[in-house]
């Protein structure tokens, strides 16, 4: 009777501690889905930027046919962003790809901000309605990036702590949990939004 008692314990005590290692590795899936969604949004975003740009190029190109190099300048930038946000997709939270996407992002900002400045020194282009909308749309959807990036930070610092604090750090060590990386802003210009003003 002692040892069926005791096996019952044992049997107990195994179940409880499977189900809470299920529990943690369910938990470390289910954040690391959750920075991997953040992740998309900012994809969805910059993608709509991605795709203003060329418009809002193609509208400047009239106005501003002695600057060439700026807006030369605006469409590699893009190329760059764009092909670092596909490989930073695939790789959502990877160290080597979301630094190669903030680089490239970093790029396409300056080379943007760039575009805005010249952009004031020609009244027209500054009074055409199609610049006008598309400089609006540029606005909202860098806000939204600006709210996705956070979000993503968000759900990246969830997911690393529990990666990170015990006893969480051994089952993500066990099953290879990678820490994924943050979307930080490195140099203090970049910090600072693109300045839509018409």
């Amino acid at each position: 009777m002692g040892g069926m008692i005791t096996l019952g314990v044992v049997l107990a005590m195994v179940v409880i501690v499977v189900s809470v290692v299920i529990g943690m590795y369910n938990n470390l899936v289910r954040l690391r889905n959750m920075f991997k969604n953040a992740f998309s949004q900012i994809d969805v975003q910059l993608k709509r930027r991605y795709d203003l740009i060329p418009n809002l190029v193609e509208t400047a190109k009239g106005y501003i046919k002695h600057e060439r190099e700026t807006l030369e300048a605006v469409t590699k930038a893009r190329t760059i962003a764009m092909a670092a946000n596909t490989t930073a997709t695939q790789n959502a939270g990877d160290q080597p790809s979301m630094q190669a996407l903030i680089a490239a992002e970093s790029g396409l900002s300056g080379a943007l901000g760039k575009l805005m400045m010249v952009s004031e020194s020609y009244p027209d282009l500054k009074a055409n309605q199609t610049m006008s909308q598309l400089m609006e749309e540029l606005t909202s959807t860098e806000n939204k990036i600006s709210f996705s990036r956070q979000a993503y930070n968000d759900s990246v610092m969830r997911f690393n702590n529990a990666c990170q604090m015990f006893p969480g750090n051994i089952l993500a060590g066990s099953f290879n949990f990678q820490l994924a990386t943050l979307w930080e802003i490195s140099e203090a210009k970049e910090r600072e939004a693109i300045k839509v003003q018409f």
